[in-house]
């Protein structure tokens, strides 16, 4: 029998081995608030009957053979093992109230995210449900898939309330190029056909030279370059320190209007014009009076590398030849923001004009997939140990994490209990300040986790990212009117 089960365990792939290192091990927590109290016996039946135990990675054990190479063991599943079962309110001492639901959801992702891995004697997957605050939160590690496998899975277990029987839908906010206008033109005249084939080689001459630009500036982050230290910035052990979690809350259809002032701008654009004045605004209050203007500060952000965006079919992501297979499909890319002060920026859409052109560069350079192939290729040929001390290298050189999933725009439930808010982060890093946005029904929330004896207002940093859109989105509107 031993034997027949090692002949069918599956290797983890390089990604999925890297984030079991422990100086990069990875769990997502999932946080689904509740309109109505949890009924822990329906969320059983809900799980018992869903995709998710069907699937091979969430009723597989982690196991390590004679040589250290971790596989994927399937195994029976004990869901008593996996849902955990809270109570009580959660406090923090004595100053949080039990009304603030938020607050205390907030308190216990902060400590989960620190202090509480996963255990390998089970499949690498949980369930807390917090009876008092109406929420469920999946904690699920980050070598079992990305966040689009794992938004898939989780979406494809629920259903929408408005009565329809497909699964949520997933909406495309990137701006839709159609093709059909190129090919046309070629067929005009010689002189569109010479226009056209002269942009596409300008577009060759662009991607080499941006990429050429970007990829060597990788490799250098994973050397020795990094950023000035600010009070923003974390380093080497920080992922040990304490956190605090706060919650900045937007609305899409407000980044929409900014969206539009910008020609030819995306919410990924506003979303990081967004930070990037946010987090000028807390320097300031934190009085970083010596920076300098234009000042660098540089996030790191995960790229999905999927050949289609969005909610993914599971039966399509659990096909071996799938050009979007199930697992850990991304790449990682550097992004800047620059530090200047209110006074300094009179036009708050100066921000998103500034991050369109950045974000415009990268997407014309292949640094995401340099990222993805040297990172297998390192994996493969020189072991995880190396790649994890070359990525964890480049987190202690920058500044700040970001990323931004796309959630399902309709209402959905869990059973028959509505979902009221969706958000996502994950466990600390050796940065003090990591930002996960998911959308949801037309509303985004961004989880801020922060080192908090680096950054002890995590609070304020959420105001400043909300009244830095509100800011754009006035001067959007009388920028729309003229």
């Amino acid at each position: 029998m031993g034997s027949v089960e090692k002949e069918t365990d599956e290797p983890l792939t390089p990604a999925g081995r890297l984030f079991l290192r422990p100086e990069m091990n990875q769990v997502i927590h999932c946080t689904i608030g509740l309109k109505n109290p949890i009924d822990p016996v329906s969320i059983k039946t809900e799980v018992l009957n869903s995709l998710m135990l069907k699937h091979p990675r969430f009723s597989s054990l982690m196991i390590r053979d004679s040589n250290g190479r971790e596989h994927w063991r399937r195994t029976h599943i004990n869901l008593d093992d996996h849902l955990i079962i809270l109570h009580n309110p959660i406090k923090e001492g004595d100053l949080l109230d039990d009304r603030d639901h938020e607050s205390a959801v907030n308190h216990f992702l902060a400590d989960m995210s620190v202090s509480s891995g996963l255990s390998y004697d089970k499949p690498l997957w949980e369930i807390h449900l917090l009876l008092a605050h109406n929420c469920l939160v999946f904690r699920i590690h980050h070598a079992l898939g990305d966040g689009v496998s794992l938004m898939s899975m989780l979406l494809a277990c629920c259903r929408r309330i408005d009565g329809e029987e497909a699964l949520p839908r997933i909406p495309s906010f990137e701006n839709k190029k159609s093709n059909s206008n190129s090919s046309g033109g070629c067929s005009g005249s010689w002189w569109k056909l010479y226009l056209y084939y002269l942009s596409v080689l300008w577009g060759f001459v662009k991607m080499g030279f941006f990429s050429l630009v970007f990829v060597v500036e990788f490799v250098l982050r994973a050397l020795w370059v990094r950023d000035r230290e600010t009070v923003i910035s974390g380093g080497e052990g920080v992922e040990l320190w304490p956190r605090k979690l706060a919650t900045a809350r937007f609305l899409i259809q407000d980044m929409k209007v900014v969206k539009k002032a910008v020609p030819n701008a995306t919410i990924n654009d506003v979303l990081f014009g967004v930070i990037s004045s946010g987090l000028s605004r807390y320097l300031d209050h934190r009085g970083s009076n010596d920076l300098q203007q234009g000042l660098r500060i540089t996030g790191v952000a995960m790229v999905n590398l999927r050949g289609q965006a969005g909610l993914q079919d599971l039966s399509t992501l659990m096909k071996d030849n799938s050009v979007s297979p199930w697992g850990n499909k991304f790449g990682m890319i550097l992004l800047p923001v620059y530090y200047h002060t209110s006074g300094a920026n009179p036009d708050p859409l100066q921000y998103v004009k500034r991050a369109k052109v950045m974000i415009d560069r990268k997407k014309h350079s292949v640094e995401s997939h340099f990222s993805y192939k040297i990172g297998y290729l390192v994996m493969t040929y020189l072991g995880s140990m190396v790649a994890g001390l070359l990525n964890y290298r480049i987190v202690c050189n920058t500044s700040f994490t970001i990323s931004n999933v796309v959630g399902p725009q309709e209402e959905i439930a869990v059973g028959d209990n509505p979902v009221t808010y969706m958000r996502v982060n994950s466990s600390s890093l050796p940065h003090a300040l990591t930002m996960h946005m998911l959308s949801y029904a037309g509303r985004a929330d961004m989880q801020i986790l922060v080192a908090k004896d680096i950054i002890p207002d995590p609070e304020f940093l959420a105001k400043c990212f909300e009244e830095a859109l509100l800011e754009m989105k006035e001067a959007a509107a009388a920028t729309n009117k003229s």
